[in-house]
Order: C-alpha cells, then sequence, then structure tokens
C-alpha cells in the first residue's frame, strides 16, 4: 500500500503551476462540500430507524460515507485522518445550515459543477491533466493535499 507521501508526491506532479494550486485550494474543499450536501440529500428514513435518537448531523447518508472515506485515511495516517473528521465535520454542520434555508441539493449542484470547471481550468492552465484520471483514489488525495499544504509542515 502507499504511504500518504507517495499519494502527495504522485498528486504534486500535476500541481506546479502556482495558479492551479490556488484554484484547488478553493476547489477541492468545495467539491468535498457539496459531494457531502448531495449525500445529505438522500432521504434518510432507513438511517433514522437504525440510529437512536434524533440527530441529523449524524442521521444522514454523508455521515456513513465519510465513516468509510475515514477508513482510508487511517490506513494513511491517523493525524491526516483526524484533521479530515474535522473537515467532515464542518461540512456536515454547514450543509445542514444550509438545508435549513435552500434546496441543499441545488446549491450542492451548483457549487460542484462551478467547482469542477475551476477544477479543469486549472488544470488546463496546468497544462496537466487530472490526477484523478489515472486513479479515483486521487479524488480522496486532493482534500489532505490541500489539508497538508494549509496545516502541515512548510
Amino acid at each position: 500500500m502507499k504511504t500518504l507521501e507517495t499519494w502527495f508526491k504522485e498528486y504534486a506532479v500535476s500541481h506546479q503551476n502556482k495558479t492551479n494550486i490556488a484554484i484547488h485550494f478553493v476547489c477541492v474543499p468545495a467539491i468535498f462540500f457539496s459531494i457531502v450536501g448531495l449525500l445529505m440529500s438522500i432521504p434518510s428514513g432507513f438511517l433514522s430507524s437504525i440510529i437512536p435518537g434524533d440527530n441529523p448531523f449524524i442521521e444522514n447518508w454523508a455521515f456513513v460515507a465519510l465513516l468509510l472515506v475515514l477508513f482510508f485515511y487511517v490506513r494513511l495516517s491517523v493525524k491526516m485522518a483526524l484533521q479530515i473528521l474535522v473537515f467532515s465535520a464542518i461540512c456536515i454542520i454547514g450543509n445542514y445550515y444550509i438545508s435549513q434555508y435552500a434546496p441543499l441539493w441545488m446549491i450542492s449542484i451548483i457549487i460542484f459543477v462551478v467547482a469542477w470547471i475551476g477544477q479543469f481550468y486549472g488544470h488546463h492552465l496546468e497544462g496537466k491533466k487530472p490526477s484523478a484520471a489515472d486513479d479515483l483514489k486521487f479524488l480522496l488525495i486532493g482534500p489532505a493535499w490541500v489539508i497538508q499544504k494549509m496545516f502541515g509542515k512548510k
């Protein structure tokens, strides 16, 4: 299994251009946030029947999916898994509050599409295809790479 550092080195190959990196700092978290929103938009009737209590922050499909995603990160780095956990919690809370004022699925789709347009523009500037074109696991490495760049070792 690849280490987190190996994943980061491979990801960095197509992320050298400063503008592309800046775009990724905005668009990668936005895509993650929008996917959480889309998952939270799926009716959670089944989950409500198996999870005791009434907690909208855990009675949704995003919570279930993020638990599975965290296993991927824990295998790479406990520290990164904890950082992703914090970011995931912020995404769930943010999406919950958006859902109180607007159709979450619609807002999530708009964010998703705009952020991917930004991503493709960044890679156009970079002159290299997105890493996820080679391995879909890079879709999970992107958020970790952004967190590492922002809060990791300089």
